[in-house]
């Protein structure tokens, strides 16, 4: 079997999944119709089914060894701008990160691993997940037993970083551990010409904004990464009145967990530090949502040595400070997730993820596909 041939055989299919499922896009865990389809194609063609939540774990072949091939499956809630015919049909809804891409791209490796599994000397599994976009769906999966048994594990995202068609591939650290955080100042509301007799919180939480810069260009290394990024501020609603409370929210990025610990705590140590300075009371939280993802280095020399086999172009990826909830499955099973570009200038496909106007090159969508076939063959063989 060679994978790229069996996948073009089906190209259409797999682009025809993929608007299909761009058209009905499903925020995090309320992927109720796209897994569905999803499994009742699988259903189809003999694999073995759990249910989790909205997520499934899909079992096909026999023997010792096993591997897991992953995509998620929920979009984003954004109005989308593209005028295609594909278009997202629910309001206020889009795959604008191409998840849509990614469980059409697993499902057309599905599709070819169930025709050859008699060439696959031992077991696959497929993980549909949800709940990517902020919704750590990868621990639900854990937790329902979709890495029992896995002895490597590989995922794909489509890549505007990449020219299309090419997969790329890193070493170690590719994307970046995320937390968010939201806290409050809170003072003493009153009248805007009289200060004196409030406690203005708006001073103090612009501040806590500049001071915020400060954690990475002052306490971090220079030769390491991070980022602090306040991104919504709300206070008062008159022209005339000191607001009670000032309120921030955001988010931070690390590729080291010592470099998130020193983040998180720097950033209740400055909240302390500024609402003492101006006299206010301070709430915050800090959170870590996901890790950061790690690539096995000998599954990234093994995901090289299947791209050079197969003929597949492949090439370095960036390392991003963009963060993936695969960084759950990595820090348990080896792996390595790759990416695979989709960056076309001649058809006008050169939007960022999480952009209104978001699209991926269809025509390459099927080298997706047959690198996880590649992947699978060449590991269990």
């Amino acid at each position: 079997m060679n994978p790229i041939e069996e996948a073009l055989k089906i190209k259409d299919q797999i682009i025809g999944w993929r608007r299909d499922f761009h058209m009905h896009p499903e925020l995090k865990y309320e992927e109720e119709r796209t897994s569905k389809i999803v499994e009742e194609h699988l259903r189809g063609w003999g694999y073995r089914i759990k249910r989790v939540g909205t997520g499934i774990i899909a079992d096909i072949g026999e023997g010792e060894k096993m591997i897991a091939l992953r995509a998620d499956m929920d979009a984003l809630p954004i109005e989308e701008e593209n005028d295609v015919p594909y278009k997202s049909r629910a309001p206020g809804k889009m795959h604008a990160c191409g998840h849509d891409a990614h469980t059409a791209m697993l499902l057309g490796a599905a599709k070819i691993i169930a025709e050859h599994i008699d060439e696959f000397n031992g077991k696959i599994r497929l993980i549909f997940q949800p709940a990517e976009e902020g919704g750590n769906g990868a621990v639900k999966m854990i937790e329902g037993g979709a890495l029992e048994g896995v002895e490597a594990i590989f995922g794909f995202h489509v890549w505007i970083g990449l020219p299309s068609g090419l997969i790329g591939i890193r070493d170690g650290p590719f994307l970046a551990g995320a937390g968010i955080f939201s806290g409050k100042l809170i003072g003493k509301g009153g009248h805007g010409a009289a200060p004196q007799l409030s406690i203005d919180p708006v001073p103090g939480l612009a501040e806590l904004i500049l001071a915020y810069q400060t954690i990475i260009s002052r306490n971090l290394d220079p030769i390491e990464t991070g980022v602090v990024s306040v991104t919504s501020v709300h206070a008062g609603t008159a022209f005339n009145v000191i607001p009670e409370v000032a309120e921030f929210k955001g988010t931070f990025r690390f590729f080291k967990p010592e470099v998130g610990d020193m983040i998180k705590k720097r950033m209740d140590e400055i909240a302390a530090g500024v609402s003492k300075a101006h006299n206010l009371k301070y709430e915050i939280n800090v959170e870590e949502l996901t890790p950061p993802t790690i690539n096995d280095k000998k599954m990234a020399d093994f995901a090289r040595e299947v791209a050079e086999k197969y003929g597949f172009k492949h090439g370095d990826v960036d390392p991003s400070m963009g963060a993936e909830d695969f960084s759950f499955y990595l820090q348990r099973v080896p792996g390595a997730f790759l990416a695979l570009g989709i960056y076309n200038e001649e058809k006008g496909i050169v939007y960022p993820h999480h952009h209104p106007r978001f699209d991926v090159d269809e025509d390459v969508l099927h080298l997706g596909s047959a690198m996880e076939v590649a992947l699978a063959l060449e590991f269990l063989n």
